[in-house]
């Protein structure tokens, strides 16, 4: 049962107010909005529990932060950012509408207010400065560029794949410090130790042969979800949180993992340690939005308690000199658990979402929130604005691109890099550099 909201402040509704809105997790949508219109809002239920926070509606108008929202009055006044006090415990929600000429906020937990002179992107960039030294966040190191499969093959990747862009990288001279096998290589939605019949060796092997030419490996798994057709929740039911729906994909039903249960940490530990001991070092965690979800736990404990507890177990499962790299992920909840974190919805071929579902893939969706939280870059981690696709096939390949070289923090690329043309090779070999510890927007306060 979710908290009651209380109204905490309001102020006038001028027709200049702008107000950001701050998503749940990497794929809600996140952005800047004139305060007299309405963000964006799920086009369905399974969309809303895969890209909102699930246990908590929209309100039917005006604007829904989790954790965070501020708001500019456009008449000259400080910006207003209203916040978690300590996002590692609590995440309130809170809620900004418009009544009888006012705007109104509310929450449904302890909130901070702050003020800021400067505009609406400097304020959040001097609060998110705050933030990280009230929660001691160490400095945000440099990231080497990587190349994924995942955009290029999907859930259909093969070890050959993987092999002919390994050998394609040191034929082109690209500048690669990862290479980072996607999802499509595991045998389920859990078992994420046994691999699919297109790897025909062990994934020992192929980490081996990238670490051959200098590369660090690295591997994605959704380690907090586990599929309903997986022979983890076959034979292991009791680890899985019940009472609790983590959406629907891969054509089947989704369940979070209960790290609150032995077995269930053993086993996470166990998925890590063997990831580790194969010679992975870079691990892309994704769908994490599932640790947080309610329901019924081992442990009766807070679900942002146990999101962290996973985090933690991963860590010390892995080792500090790894690098994970968040996605999907509850983002405030976050800060100072991942090195990188992906900041928007997946990029797509096309520009714009499905059914004008903003926390779909498209480009549209990646840009609209890889722009809001640029100021996230170099003050909790290095930002993922998603993978350098450049093909021909590609929908408006030259915005996409001029995107991630202005809000790149972390620079992927995911096409298959011998079959590039001219432009795209180009572009490619220019936007593969490492991720600058320099924050993309500036706190300094002209007020």
């Amino acid at each position: 049962m979710t908290a009651a909201f209380r109204d905490i402040a309001d102020a006038p509704a001028s027709p200049t107010a702008v107000v950001f809105e701050h998503g749940w997790q990497s794929w809600s949508p996140t952005g800047i909005y004139p305060a007299t219109q309405q963000s964006p809002r799920a086009s369905s239920a399974v969309a809303h529990t895969m890209g909102f926070r699930p246990e908590i509606p929209a309100p039917d108008t005006g604007f829904q932060g989790e954790g965070l929202l501020a708001l500019d009055p456009g008449d000259g006044d400080p910006v207003r950012v209203w916040s978690a006090p300590d996002p590692s415990r609590e995440v309130p929600t809170i809620r900004l509408s418009a009544r009888d000429g006012r705007l109104v906020v509310s929450a449904d937990g302890a909130v901070r207010e702050d003020r800021y002179h400067g505009g609406i992107e400097r304020a959040l960039a001097q609060w998110a400065d705050e933030l990280a030294a009230r929660l001691g966040i160490a400095p945000v190191q440099s990231l080497p560029p990587i190349w994924c499969t995942w955009y290029q093959y999907f859930t259909q990747v093969a070890e050959a794949d993987v092999l002919e862009n390994l050998a394609a990288i040191e034929r082109l001279s690209l500048d690669v410090g990862v290479v980072q096998l996607d999802d499509g290589y595991q045998a389920g939605i859990g078992d994420w130790l046994e691999r699919s019949s297109r790897f025909t060796h062990p994934l020992a092997d192929l980490a081996s042969r990238i670490r051959d030419t200098g590369r660090r490996a690295g591997i994605w798994t959704a380690p907090l979800l586990v599929g309903e057709r997986s022979q983890l929740a076959r034979e292991h039911p009791d680890w899985l949180v019940s009472e609790a729906d983590a959406g629907f994909n891969w054509g089947q039903r989704l369940i979070p993992l209960d790290v609150t249960h032995p077995d269930a940490a053993a086993y996470l530990r166990q998925v890590f340690r063997t990831l580790a001991s194969w010679g992975f070092d870079f691990f892309k965690i994704d769908f994490l939005y599932a640790g947080a979800i309610p329901g019924r736990r081992h442990e009766t404990i807070e679900p942002v308690t146990a999101y962290r507890a996973a985090l933690r177990l991963i860590r010390e499962a892995v080792g500090e000199q790894a690098t994970l790299l968040g996605c999907g992920a509850p983002l405030l909840p976050s800060i100072g658990m991942v090195e990188a974190m992906r900041i928007s919805p997946d990029v797509a071929l096309s520009v714009e979402p499905p059914g004008g579902d903003v926390s779909r893939p498209a480009q549209r969706s990646a840009v609209m929130a890889g722009r809001a939280r640029a100021f996230q870059h170099a003050r909790w981690w290095v930002n993922d604005p998603d993978c350098l696709i450049v093909r021909p096939e590609v929908e408006s390949r030259e915005a996409w691109a001029a995107h991630v070289e202005q809000y790149g923090g972390l620079r992927g690329s995911s096409d298959q890099l011998g079959a590039l043309d001219a432009w795209g090779l180009e572009t490619t070999r220019r936007l593969l550099r490492p991720s600058s510890t320099t924050p993309l927007v500036s706190s300094e306060s002209i007020g």
